[in-house]
């Protein structure tokens, strides 16, 4: 199986590889990670890895790497001699990656190869590895727990979709979940799931979800508005901010915001496509809608005040908390189109009412506490200019559904602790 498993990873490579190097000349920076993926890496950078405890977290991009935050911080804490080392699958997700100061060592997920995942774990020799939600390497997962490494899931989770594929290949998934020394599900739900495609009952526990502990953001009132400042967001007109949207999605939002616009609303949109390099496509699409529109990156201290009836489309990293900040109404996009949502709570920790589509499998049971707590709602494309209409002309409404939100976090707060507590004991276990 893992035989033929190399022969179609390899012919695909031929394919996968060139565009790995497309993409990579949007982040010049990282360009020269590209031998990373081939388990090349510079000497000096794992010198300081040796006689030292090595924990490898895996989290493959720019959504599981921000879960994994908080997690990444207590483990620094629970093991302040160890090296931490994060690897990421996306150029968004390594950006994310190289900001987390806890982190040791940022690299980038080796290709599936057993040759090339020989090579990594030879070089980084990791204690213990920890692939964040639901990622299946088999020929990594395979070399890991064969060399005799602690292999966790952590913030596991079994989509809708996801699940029916899952079974269609469950005799050759089931050998592959059985190596996982312990897997820490998000819901009960996702835990009956895990099991019934094979993994071990006694291995597999329900720790809640990582999401619900991200951290308060660090910027104060001041900070905020001093980005209002450069977004050159005028103080009495509204804003509505899409952000994580796909393609597909930005006619509908483009649609909605003309409607609420010719009955009179005053109004700016701040569109944030879910990868910045689809932003110039945003503009064009805007434009051809002859809606004046601004990139975020060329908005600066000479440009004039934004007005109503104008976008501007985020294509930089590391923003959206702060666009998030700024709004009246936030929608999150991957869920008017069937990609099965992007995480919701982030608006959250702004205490800001969140509108998301019907297509929100992969956030499930958060979208659904959501709803439960009057903290966001649901809509219908058809609906979308009436939602986001209804909550503008409401303060207190936004307020409230703002703040219902927002206490989610306290209320299901608590994965971290309990992930890093079953690390410890594995660790310890091994000592």
């Amino acid at each position: 199986m893992y035989l033929l498993y190399d022969i179609v990873l390899f012919l695909a490579a031929f394919i996968l590889a060139p565009l790995g190097l497309v993409k990579g000349t949007r982040y010049p920076k990282l360009w020269q990670g590209f031998g990373e993926r081939f388990a090349i890496y510079e000497k000096e950078r794992l010198h300081f890895l040796k006689n030292r405890q090595v924990i490898w977290i895996h989290a493959v991009s720019i959504g599981e790497t921000k879960a994994s935050i908080p997690l990444i911080k207590q483990l620094r804490q629970a093991f302040p001699e160890a090296a931490i080392v994060l690897s990421s699958l996306t150029f968004t997700g390594r950006v994310t990656a190289e900001e987390i100061d806890e982190a040791d060592l940022c690299l980038f997920m080796p290709y599936d190869f057993s040759w090339i995942v020989d090579r990594a774990l030879r070089q980084v020799q990791p204690d213990m590895v920890l692939l964040v939600e639901t990622e299946i390497w088999p020929n990594f997962i395979r070399k890991v727990s064969a060399t005799g490494i602690k292999l966790v899931m952590i913030n596991g989770r079994i989509s809708d979709r996801s699940f029916p594929k899952y079974w269609m290949v469950k005799s050759l998934l089931t050998p592959v979940l059985q190596k996982f020394t312990r897997l820490c599900m998000q819901s009960r739900q996702d835990e009956l799931r895990i099991t019934r495609l094979g993994a071990d009952p006694e291995r597999v526990e329900v720790t809640g979800n990582l999401k619900f502990d991200l951290p308060a953001p660090g910027f104060d009132a001041a900070e905020i508005e001093q980005f209002r400042q450069e977004l050159k967001l005028p103080e009495k007109v509204m804003v509505w901010v899409a952000g994580s949207t796909r393609q597909g999605e930005e006619e509908i939002i483009l649609d909605a915001y003309r409607k609420l616009l010719e009955k009179g609303q005053q109004l700016l949109l701040i569109l944030v496509p879910r990868y910045p390099e689809r932003a110039k496509d945003v503009v064009a699409l805007a434009e051809k809608l002859e809606i004046t529109t601004f990139l975020r990156s060329t908005l600066c201290s000479e440009s004039q005040e934004m007005q109503s009836g104008e976008v501007v489309v985020g294509d930089t990293l590391g923003e959206m908390l702060k666009f998030y900040a700024c709004a009246d109404v936030v929608f999150v996009g991957g869920s008017l189109v069937p990609i099965g949502g992007h995480n919701v709570l982030e608006a959250c920790l702004m205490k800001k009412p969140v509108l998301f589509g019907p297509h929100m499998e992969n956030f499930r049971s958060i979208s659904k506490l959501l709803i439960e707590a009057g903290g966001g709602f649901q809509v219908q494309a058809d609906e979308l200019a009436d939602k986001v209409k209804e909550l503008l002309a409401d303060k207190q409404l936004q307020l409230q559904v703002g703040k219902n939100g927002y206490n989610l976090f306290a209320e299901h707060a608590g994965a971290t602790e309990r992930t890093v507590s079953i690390v410890q004991h594995l660790m310890d276990v091994d000592e």
